[in-house]
């Protein structure tokens, strides 16, 4: 059976997408080439689904959330406050899989940093 090798890409609709790709480069450091090439470090990645109605995801219109691994999540949430960002007060401890916190972009988009454990 063939199997996916791993995320080819994640795309974004946005009302201005040269501003959103700038708020992600100048923001979490998102350093993509002219082509949105971007050569992430090695590390897991989670795919997991949740229920229709949760509300983990922020507004129930977003369907899907992209989570992104950090090395310091205090000091990854003290940049994004720093330039603006709209980063939620809670940051949540899960024992053994590490610490979580949440921004959204300025489209709106929900985005999940993760220091794993």
């Amino acid at each position: 059976m063939e199997r996916v090798l791993g995320i080819g890409g994640y795309f974004v609709r946005a009302a201005d997408p040269e501003a959103l790709g700038a708020w992600y480069r100048d923001c979490l450091g998102l350093d993509a080439d002219e082509h949105g090439v971007w050569r992430q470090e090695a590390g897991v990645t989670v795919f997991a689904t949740f229920e229709s109605e949760t509300g983990y995801f922020g507004s129930p219109a977003q369907r899907t959330m992209l989570n992104f691994r950090v090395r310091d999540l205090d000091a990854m949430l003290a940049q994004l406050r720093a330039k603006g960002a709209d980063v939620a007060a809670e940051t949540q401890d899960m024992e053994g899989v590490g610490r979580f916190g949440w921004v959204t972009d300025p489209e709106g988009n929900r985005l999940e940093l993760w220091q794993p454990a």
